[in-house]
């Protein structure tokens, strides 16, 4: 899969351990270049979200569905992450605002110096949101500090609710969870929104999780509010 965080590594057992002191490295530049990019944020006074999720989750969809509700309120930017094409990208842009796409070819996140080219092609003068869309994967991007202030991971009720037990690592870093497409749940038997949140508060008794429809706005307000308290 990813050459980059390690992913796609094997061998036999003498080459371990400097595989560990490759990745190790590659984190550590990479947390120097977040904290950078988190540096730049700060000083234009942004406030950068980074989305994970499954593929399919409806990140886009709830990016389309905040734009339109804070119209007017805010002034948001977005950065798309994907292995190919800008379908995103153009997405977010029809709605008026500004929208980078990148493409990562063989990488299954985003990191830090992805995020810092695609700022060059980015203006944030006067942005008060910067939303930078995870590649869909519910592993690697937990790895790889963007610098961002915080981290939003989607689980759509397509999905099987024991995802938390099952990738616990992107779920306990999250500063808020977001069970999406509710729309559908009178369709669907297998998934239950109470064992998906107990299965998240079983990893951070604390963490806030909004039951919400980007398609038909139910469940937004928690998510708005919580959005608007994030910018005081």
């Amino acid at each position: 899969m990813c050459k980059e965080c390690g992913c796609d590594t094997h061998g036999t057992a003498p080459n371990l351990s400097k595989r560990i002191e490759v990745i190790e490295n590659l984190l550590s530049e990479n947390d120097r270049q977040a904290l950078h990019n988190r540096e730049h944020f700060d000083a234009l006074g942004v406030t950068a979200l980074n989305l994970m999720s499954s593929p399919g989750s409806g990140k886009t969809s709830l990016l389309e569905a905040t734009i339109e509700a804070l119209a007017g309120e805010m002034k948001i930017a977005v950065i798309e992450g994907d292995l190919e094409t800008e379908n995103d990208a153009l997405r977010i842009r029809r709605h008026g605002v500004p929208a980078v796409q990148i493409t990562t070819g063989m990488a299954c996140h985003l990191d830090a110096a992805m995020v810092h080219d695609a700022l060059h092609d980015l203006s944030l003068e006067g942005i008060d949101l910067l939303f930078i869309e995870n590649v869909g994967n519910l592993v690697c991007p937990a790895g790889f500090a963007l610098g961002q202030h915080a981290d939003v991971v989607l689980l759509s009720v397509t999905e099987g609710d024991d995802k938390p037990s099952k990738y616990p690592v992107i779920f306990r870093q999250a500063s808020r969870v977001l069970i999406t497409k509710a729309d559908l749940l009178a369709h669907l038997d297998d998934f239950d929104p109470h064992r998906a949140e107990d299965a998240v508060h079983r990893l951070s008794a604390d963490l806030p999780i909004d039951v919400l429809s980007a398609k038909t706005g139910a469940g937004m307000a928690g998510w708005l509010d919580w959005l608007r308290a994030l910018r005081r």
